[in-house]
């Protein structure tokens, strides 16, 4: 599961798959296919479904240029920001995010752009949200939607077979503090990284 909250990237590195049929030698796999970068309109029409309806049109949208690089692709004049389905992986992910969690959500782009892995990650950002260079918000939201490729149609514009999580974030609160486990448990909320800068809430819809 990909969170955002916290953005994980997951980096890939194994030796070239080989087959070995019968009577046929043993042909390396072909190089992976460059990701298809789909029209911007689409992806918005994307990112913002974990979104409730009335407040998608008025969302931020964050997705990818021709060249792969994340730009905004919509500017929003509400409290949300989404990020579009990364082309780059294998699946279907979209997240929202309160806009005044940007600070923070930008502050992990930009580090793992230049190779920080995500115990760096978490190691500068929370540093910097403690001492005051990154401004915490009391409360903010979260919601996203995870499923396999293909989970969007963008003929009817809806999702299926992707499941969806709302995350609560509540910047260095305890789960003693809310009356919270941090044990997932089924149709229970529960709360990862209590005290830290990124402590949340996690709800998870028909566990």
């Amino acid at each position: 599961m990909r969170t955002t909250g916290i953005v994980v990237v997951l980096t890939a590195c194994a030796a070239p798959l080989v087959a070995q049929v019968a009577g046929t030698p043993a042909t390396p796999a072909g190089p992976r296919p460059a990701p298809v970068i789909l029209p911007a309109a689409q992806q918005i029409a994307a990112a913002v479904q974990p979104l409730p309806a009335p407040m998608r049109d008025s969302a931020a949208v964050l997705g990818y240029s021709a060249g792969g690089q994340l730009v905004e692709l919509r500017h929003g004049n509400g409290s949300m920001i989404c990020l579009a389905d990364d082309p780059k992986d294998d699946g279907f992910h979209v997240a929202c995010y309160s806009a005044t969690m940007e600070p923070f959500m930008a502050r992990g782009r930009e580090l793992r752009a230049h190779g920080a892995d995500q115990n760096m990650v978490d190691s500068v950002r929370g540093a910097e949200s403690r001492d005051g260079r990154i401004r915490m918000p009391s409360t903010a939201m979260l919601y996203s939607l995870t499923g396999p490729a293909g989970s969007y149609n963008a003929a009817t514009n809806t999702v299926t077979g992707a499941r969806p999580l709302f995350v609560v974030y509540v910047p260095f609160a305890t789960a003693e503090s809310l009356g919270l486990t941090t044990m997932p448990q089924r149709g229970v909320p529960w709360m990862m990284h209590p005290g830290a800068p990124n402590a949340h809430i996690m709800f998870v819809p028909g566990m």
